[in-house]
């Protein structure tokens, strides 16, 4: 087992037999709406696959936590854009809270390597 971007509290990355799993994984600018959040996570995503060996083609599952479902077409938009027609399994799910009122959105992937 391999552990990328070690934190104190979590690694952001795990590989195990081949599959590549993530922490939950927000924009560095939260100051900005859910379409440039995702966007930035999109980025951040494939640095790390990247690194772990993979790509976003090879992305099998996101779990992704929004805290206004009403923006759910902000997040589709440049979801679609950046993944093409490679198109993981998804779930979006509505919470109440992701620590900060200006995070609107987290994404957990798994991956093939």
């Amino acid at each position: 087992m391999d552990r990328i971007k070690k934190g104190k509290s979590l690694h952001a990355v795990t590989i195990h037999n081949g599959v590549v799993y993530t922490s939950g994984l927000g924009a560095n600018d939260i100051d900005v709406g859910m379409e440039d959040q995702t966007r930035q996570i999109c980025e951040k995503i494939e640095g790390f696959l990247k690194e772990a060996g993979s790509d976003k083609t090879k992305i099998i599952r996101a779990q992704i936590f929004v805290t206004d479902m009403t923006k759910k077409p902000d997040l589709d938009r440049a979801w679609l854009a950046w993944l093409g027609e490679d198109l993981p399994c998804r779930c979006t799910v509505g919470v109440a809270d992701l620590g900060d009122p200006r995070r609107l959105i987290e994404v957990v992937i798994t991956a093939a390597l």
